[in-house]
């Protein structure tokens, strides 16, 4: 069982919010942040939850790593599809990260223990709040992140990169994306965060953790922060508690 809280806002900046959320039942939470320009991305991460949204409706629980990557790559298909029949949106896609905290009697009545799956690609990310702070659960897709991977730069210099919004992995850039899956065992007192990069690009690690642990409506708090440090993006989060 889970207590979350969802926040989206179009940011300071742009004048359109192209970032998509969806809580879809059971326990399944959906961030998308599109790209493409005018309305494209709008689109595309509008196309994304609608097609993860059906596509879960006709799976079986629960909806493990491959349930989750394969209504990823359907929504692939849709947007390379819409692409085809409308030339503007030439260039359009979008990031994608799923959670889905499947209940025990989903896996084996026998089981007590909940586990969650997720799939992923872009720089949208999953992270798990730690006493000491955050761990990012996900990897970002980006050109950035390769180098910091590579040992070429180090976590600093990629914040304030010049190509640090350059995704190498998107839904709906290419036919064949590789989707990231996983899962892991979750308790009683697990805090998880999906957001857009909205939030990481404006908001420290270090505060995003201190929300966390201390307000009362932390995915009010969190974009409240991301616009209180300049808010140059769309930002949206979803917050999941396990009961």
């Amino acid at each position: 069982m889970t207590k979350y809280y969802q926040a989206t806002n179009v940011g300071k900046i742009r004048k359109q919010n192209e970032d998509s959320i969806a809580i879809i039942e059971p326990e399944t939470f959906i961030v998308a942040d599109g790209m493409g320009g005018q309305a494209a991305g709008e689109v595309a991460s509008r196309i994304l939850i609608e097609t993860v949204e059906r596509e879960l409706k006709t799976a079986s629980l629960p909806y493990n790593e491959e349930i989750l990557k394969n209504a990823i790559l359907k929504a692939n298909e849709n947007i390379l599809s819409e692409v085809e029949k409308n030339s503007e949106y030439e260039g359009m896609g979008t990031t994608a990260t799923i959670l889905h905290v499947a209940e025990p009697k989903e896996i084996q009545p026998q089981i007590t223990t909940q586990t969650a799956f997720f799939a992923h690609i872009g720089d949208s990310r999953l992270y798990k709040l730690e006493r000491d702070g955050l761990k990012q659960i996900t990897q970002d897709h980006s050109y950035v992140e390769d180098l910091v991977r590579r040992g070429e730069i180090s976590e600093e210099q990629a914040r304030v990169h010049p190509m640090k919004n350059v995704l190498i992995q998107a839904v709906g850039a290419e036919k064949n994306i590789s989707v990231d899956v996983g899962q892991f065992r979750v308790n009683n007192g697990d805090v998880y965060l999906l957001c857009t990069d909205g939030l990481t690009n404006m908001v420290s690690d270090e505060e995003i953790s201190k929300i966390l642990h201390e307000t009362k409506n932390p995915a009010d708090d969190l974009v409240e922060a991301a616009l209180n440090h300049g808010g140059k993006d769309n930002v949206s989060v979803i917050v999941v508690g396990i009961l």
